[in-house]
């Protein structure tokens, strides 16, 4: 049960301290202080808690007519199939997407790569390897994801750092945390600040760093007017990270107020020789990603960051069966279908964990109380990947969710039908949702400026 304080006070209220002559300050958590006396929205605006933006992925899609059943047109309800039956109990919590186009406009179809570019960036590459816009969820931590030590939060348990779906642009790929203990240390190690500590003790190291940072900032200044336009782009890519590294520093010099949703969580064990030697065998990956989603979305309920992406299986899915030598990509390609079922059986297994993972994920945000709810009612997850039915390499209809009602602005439980409309009309809706001013979004075949407005409220 949330307490309120008598007296509501403003958001805008910030912890401060000098630091090298000048005035650092960080943002508080949302404290029922600020609230309404439903605890629901900010009480000196009337705005619903901010909501958090996260993406989660596997690879080779599912396998149609056992995934989902197929709708024509847009209803509530999504009726969960063999493959993906782990998800039934979240109905609810989620809204499925189908029937969307991926168009070409002539370009080539590069496998295992062109559905993710598209679907995530609006723009169909023009070669393999090509990213040539920023990643959704980099759009939207621009216009939201500040006030948080990290800007984004990358990992994932299929043992590829390089293998991250967030990008912006091709020779700008964000790498993802491969190990939860490294994701632990990043997270809650040493420079954590415990908002429920009884004790806080700044270090000095880090006020330091931070003004020397800020020094090299300002007497750059000169010397990139200098610069052509293309070095000029990349100065400021270079001083972007540099802000958040000096905002990161600065929220770890002031005592956050205490905050009910956030425990800090165990250090994970370091992984046995053995396990690290089949860390792309199922069960290893299932465990790894289980672990990850703990920490994860403890970080985002301890206000860590507000935009988080997790990877279960790369896209060109490297994992096998415990004690098997193919993996799943080499079987969708391999293994011959079962006239008995329709289906390629092991991959089929494997979709079925895909399902059982992102199941696994939903669950951990659905578990943490924040506010009157839960820290799920505050996200908006989109999960999707880069085919919709691997042995063929299809690309139009992939397999998208939202989940999550982003704190009230979208309506779940639907089985929303795109009747061929281009698959960034959901990228698009999400962006809109988050709050990023885009009148339109993609490029080619891809651009859209039509939001769904099924979903939205």
């Amino acid at each position: 049960m949330s307490i309120l304080l008598p007296k509501p006070r403003t958001r805008r209220a910030m912890l401060k301290s000098v630091m090298g002559g000048g005035a650092v300050t960080l943002s508080l958590p949302f404290l029922d202080a600020f609230l309404n006396t439903n605890g629901t929205a900010l009480a000196d605006t009337g705005k619903p808690l901010p909501v958090r933006f996260g993406t989660w992925y596997w690879g080779m899609g599912h396998t149609p007519g056992h995934a989902i059943r197929e709708k024509a047109q847009t209803s509530p309800g999504i009726e969960f199939l063999e493959e993906t039956k782990a998800l039934k109990p979240f109905e609810k919590d989620m809204t499925f997407f189908g029937g969307f186009g991926m168009p070409l406009d002539g370009r080539s179809n590069y496998t295992h790569f062109t559905g993710w570019v598209g679907n995530r960036t609006g723009t169909v590459p023009q070669k393999e390897g090509e990213i040539g816009n920023p990643t959704l969820d980099l759009l939207i931590a621009d216009e939201v994801g500040r006030g948080t030590r990290f800007l984004t939060i990358d990992a994932s348990s299929s043992g590829i750092a390089r293998e991250n779906y967030s990008a912006r642009n091709t020779e700008s790929r964000a790498q993802a945390e491969i190990s939860p203990v490294a994701l632990y240390q990043r997270i809650f190690g040493p420079e954590f600040v415990d908002p429920n500590a009884d004790s806080f003790s700044p270090d000095p190291g880090i006020m330091l760093e931070k003004s020397v940072l800020s020094a090299f900032q300002d007497s750059s200044k000169d010397y990139i007017k200098t610069l052509g336009a293309a070095d000029k782009d990349r100065m400021d890519e270079y001083f972007t990270s540099i802000r958040q590294l000096e905002n990161q520093m600065a929220l770890l010099l002031e005592k956050p107020e205490p905050n009910e949703a956030c425990v800090r969580p165990a250090k994970p064990a370091e992984p046995a020789p053995d396990k690290l030697a089949q860390a792309r065998e199922m069960p290893n990956v299932i465990e790894t990603h289980a672990i990850m989603t703990k920490l994860m979305a403890m970080a985002v309920a301890c206000n860590q960051t507000k935009i988080f992406n997790m990877v279960f299986t790369d896209n060109f899915a490297n994992v096998r069966k415990q004690g098997e030598t193919y993996t799943h990509h080499l079987l969708t390609h391999s293994e011959l279908i079962d006239p008995a079922v329709g289906y390629q059986p092991i991959s089929f297994w494997f979709n079925q964990r895909c399902s059982e993972g992102l199941a696994t994920f939903i669950e951990a945000f659905a578990s943490i109380k924040e506010g009157p709810g839960r820290l799920l009612d505050n996200c908006l997850i989109f999960a999707s990947s880069e085919t919709n039915y691997a042995k063929l390499h299809t690309i139009d209809s992939i397999p998208t969710y939202l989940i999550g009602s982003a704190g009230g602005r979208v309506k779940t439980g639907l089985h929303v039908v795109g009747g061929g409309d281009p698959v960034t009309r959901v990228g698009f809706t999400a962006m809109k949702i988050m709050g990023v001013p885009l009148r339109s979004w993609g490029t080619k075949g891809l651009m859209t400026s039509k939001p769904i407005p099924e979903v939205i409220v």
